[in-house]
């Protein structure tokens, strides 16, 4: 019996061990070990491959078994283990070599839209091994930890791969991803910056305090809900805040882009953090996961590590918003199935957008509001008390003037998110401001005397629960960041109290 190593996602990652036997009997492919349609398909395209490259099958039965047998399995990813182990005579592959690729009906190796995932994943599991890829999934795979990266184009290259010892030598990568070669390193850190501000702040003109308030949000990755008239730039400054966000580490990028390969996708390594804006109609489970086929990922976690933005947020369902809650304050969320329980990290920032009532004119000095005030009541009562009290910074926007101007631009802003950002982890803080836990917040978010008097009577004055006190230090440690300031000042309490009121709701 002969062995390649492998693995699958089922609600965890599984290390599959792919095995082969041929048994006397007519000449027949049986796979075994609870293999999925795709991999039953996999005998058709083996079979081609192998032909492809003259290959002549054995007058035996060929058995491949995918071990632990006990454990669901799919994916055409397990093709080449499969192909190598009936074209190969060899007994063994190495305990720490793993294979992976889908053939072509020529013998041509493919990536999947699932493998750089089962790789990333893969990682977190077994220490320093080796494995075997599709070339054009390669410049990828080599910057994740822990991997050996060994690249072939075809299965003619993975034969000669285990056959020719200098042959292999030169498949082995060392090459870097393009955006890992321009890097910012704080302490003992490596982190991406973003150089692509396709939107810019520039193009928003006047709405100062909005700005203003953008920049304090992006620094420390805090909650905002911006409320205006139609037209106002709610949604202008939501999308440009995704583009000012601090730089990402390298196990940030990487955690992504597992995230957004589970959504079936091909995805590549990016500078820029993640930007997920379901529209209202969207289904609960498109938007926290799970659904009839599983746990599948929805857009909150597709969303950790950057921007979650929802637009028009009384127009989305009660349930949805108050289903938000959870991975608000938690910054995870659990998708429990019967046969199946994942848990996904969220720690994005929030932005929501909305209009003062359900016409839009509510704020406007220049065109009257048709609203009823139960219409009016009735459009905000959608979101709750205690959603509310998740949102760090509250923007009422300025109606448009004809004497407004551009300001500031993206790449101003970005130059002094990364500022406060540098701050934040030469501060030796595990997390950006925002995600502090309470403990932290005691020992980081240190204010003046002068301004801890100004909290203690902003307490009863604001209403403030102690969520929103605690909310109200992580926003004042930011600003204060901004200001290049080691402890928070009276100054920056009270900016960040102003943040803290909002239209009646």
């Amino acid at each position: 019996m002969k062995s390649l190593k492998c693995a699958v996602f089922t609600d965890t990652l599984i290390s599959v061990s792919v095995e082969s036997t041929f048994v006397r009997g007519l000449p027949g492919f049986n796979i075994v070990g609870l293999a999925g349609t795709t991999i039953k398909e996999s005998e058709s395209r083996v079979k081609a491959a192998l032909m492809s490259l003259n290959f002549k099958f054995p007058a035996s039965k060929i058995i491949i078994n995918l071990s632990p047998s006990d454990v669901p399995k799919n994916g055409s990813h397990f093709d080449l283990a499969i192909a190598l182990l009936i074209a190969l005579q060899k007994e063994s592959f190495g305990d720490d070599f793993f294979v992976f690729g889908e053939l072509g009906l020529d013998g041509a190796l493919k990536s999947t839209a699932s493998l750089f995932s089962t790789l990333l994943f893969l990682s977190a599991h077994v220490k320093n091994a080796k494995i075997l890829v599709p070339k054009e999934i390669a410049l990828r795979a080599c910057t994740i930890p822990n991997y050996e990266v060994y690249a072939v184009e075809n299965l003619a290259e993975a034969i000669r791969f285990f056959s020719d010892d200098e042959f292999a030598a030169t498949c082995l990568m060392s090459e870097t991803h393009p955006i890992f070669k321009d890097v910012i390193k704080i302490g003992d850190e490596i982190y991406v910056p973003n150089r692509n501000f396709t939107l810019n702040f520039k193009d928003i003109k006047g709405q100062e305090r909005a700005k203003r308030a953008s920049l304090i949000a992006a620094s420390g990755m805090h909650n905002i809900l911006f409320e205006g008239s139609p037209g106002c730039g709610k949604s202008m400054c939501a999308k440009r805040i995704a583009q000012i966000l601090p730089p990402q580490s390298v196990s940030e990028i990487l955690l992504s882009c597992a995230y957004e390969s589970l959504n079936n996708k091909n995805v590549d390594f990016s500078a820029l953090r993640a930007f997920r804006s379901p529209h209202h109609t969207s289904t609960r489970s498109s938007i926290f996961g799970g659904g009839s086929l599983g746990a599948r990922i929805g857009e909150v976690a597709l969303a950790n590590g950057g921007e979650l933005f929802f637009d028009e947020l009384p127009h989305f369902g009660k349930q949805i918003l108050e289903s938000l809650r959870e991975p608000l304050e938690d910054n995870k969320i659990l998708i429990s199935r019967v046969n199946s329980k994942t848990e996904y990290e969220t720690k994005f920032i929030f932005v929501a957008a909305q209009n003062p009532c359900p016409c839009g004119h509510l704020f406007s000095q220049s065109t009257s509001c048709s609203c009823s005030a139960n219409e009016i009541k009735k459009y905000k009562s959608v979101i709750s008390g205690p959603l509310l009290d998740r949102i760090d910074l509250y923007v009422a926007m300025d109606e448009v003037s004809k004497d407004d101007r551009s300001s500031i631009s993206s790449e101003e802003m970005y130059e002094r998110v990364v500022c406060a950002f540098r701050a934040q982890k030469l501060r030796q803080q595990s997390e950006l401001n925002a995600k502090l836990s309470d403990k932290d917040v005691e020992k980081f978010c240190v204010l003046e005397s002068s301004a801890q008097n100004i909290l203690e009577s902003a307490i009863s004055r604001y209403n403030l629960s102690q969520r929103g006190i605690i909310k109200t230090k992580k926003v004042a440690r930011s600003i204060a960041d901004l200001s290049d300031s080691e402890v928070i000042a009276k100054a920056h309490l009270l900016e960040a109290l102003s943040f803290r009121t909002r239209s009646e709701i």
